[in-house]
């Protein structure tokens, strides 16, 4: 009997974590994929590309909101239990309510390691899977971001500007090519349009000029009644190099475990530059993917002290309202934490050691209170 009951506990919190956690998700992912548009009206990337990138952004999005769609499931599930007066059952059945929550603690475990597994292998990858969209990019939509009257600088290292712009006819054409070394490249044309197809897109330009400086600082310059540029070579200014956030978590480490060897050394271990100035930002990383997973147990209890009080009782409701806020305050601590990890090692060890204290404290919180009530 006592494993059906919480059998059936732990599917109802459960499912309405699903639900939570994807309503959320979906709620922030929409807001957030508006936002990637300019991916599509300022940096000339395919609409495909933009869905890849959008769509791989999901379960980062998802391991961020995890700790509060956990909360929200437990409080909310047995503050409905409550209400109902369902949690009787468990207590006719011989259920203390240490071991209830015990038993709560121990379904928290699992959301745990689920949180663990996503922010430390499965959100890097989605991540570095998602630039490599950006990467991997022929910029597609350029074209159409060529405008009349305004300067065109999506591109790496080119500027374009031109007077009119009809259909695919454009008139009064300037272009500054930076990608020269040592040197630029100046190029006026009467008119032009842009050729070729989705492998191979280029000016052609008619009845210009072309002045060229060089490294030696000299200008030379030739007119040309017709002359093709090659657009295929340009780069997006999108950045398109790995963000920590993307990197392989073995490859923090690895970078980490060197730097404490030797914190002058600068190298290299895959895409990531393992030097002093991200040492920062990869302890912050790592704490964001290993430690954050612990605070699930501790929102778990936290939550679980709604059982302390009867639904019958005149206080209940702000005795509800207080556990919420606590529960959110503890949220909200715990992303703080992720900027004091790395001010220093006193900071970093107290902030490593306060999940285990919130555990303990909040335990024993719960005893104490529920030999009083």
């Amino acid at each position: 009997m006592k494993k059906t009951i919480f059998n059936n506990l732990f599917n109802e919190v459960t499912v309405f974590f699903l639900v939570c956690s994807l309503t959320l998700t979906l709620i922030v992912w929409i807001i957030q994929a508006v936002n990637f548009i300019d991916i599509i009206s300022e940096d000339g990337h395919s609409i495909t590309t933009y869905f890849s990138y959008a769509i791989l952004n999901i379960p980062k999005i998802y391991s961020k909101l995890l700790l509060l769609s956990f909360f929200l499931s437990v409080y909310y599930i047995l503050g409905l239990y409550e209400d109902k007066n369902q949690l009787i059952i468990f207590w006719i059945n011989g259920i203390t309510k240490k071991e209830f929550l015990n038993k709560l603690i121990f379904l928290s475990v699992f959301f745990a390691i689920f949180s663990l597994i996503l922010s430390y292998f499965i959100v890097p990858f989605t991540q570095d899977k998602a630039r490599s969209f950006i990467r991997d990019s022929n910029l597609d939509f350029f074209p159409s971001l060529i405008k009349p009257k305004k300067f065109i600088d999506t591109v790496e290292n080119l500027t374009i500007f031109l007077n009119e712009k009809k259909n695919n006819s454009m008139k009064k054409i300037l272009i500054k090519d930076s990608s020269i070394i040592g040197g630029s490249q100046l190029i006026i044309s009467k008119s032009g349009r842009i050729v070729g197809d989705e492998q191979a897109k280029y000016l052609s330009l008619n009845d210009g000029i072309i002045i060229n400086y060089g490294k030696d600082k000299k200008l030379t310059s030739f007119n040309f009644e017709q002359s093709n540029f090659n657009l295929n070579k340009y780069k997006t200014k999108t950045t398109i190099t790995p963000k920590i956030q993307e990197t392989n978590s073995e490859i923090i480490i690895k970078c980490l475990k060197r730097l404490s060897a030797d914190i002058n050394r600068k190298t290299l271990i895959e895409k990531l530059n393992c030097e002093k100035s991200f040492s920062k930002n990869l302890i912050q990383e790592i704490y964001k993917r290993t430690i954050l997973p612990l605070y699930i147990p501790i929102l778990c209890i936290v939550a679980s002290l709604v059982i302390l009080k009867s639904s019958n009782n005149d206080k209940f409701k702000n005795f509800k309202i207080k556990v919420f806020l606590s529960g959110i305050i503890i949220i909200i601590f715990s992303q703080i934490s992720i900027n004091t990890i790395s001010i220093n090692l006193q900071s970093a060890i107290a902030t490593l050691c306060i999940p285990l204290i919130l555990l303990l404290t909040t335990y024993l919180f719960f005893l104490n209170k529920n030999k009083k009530f």
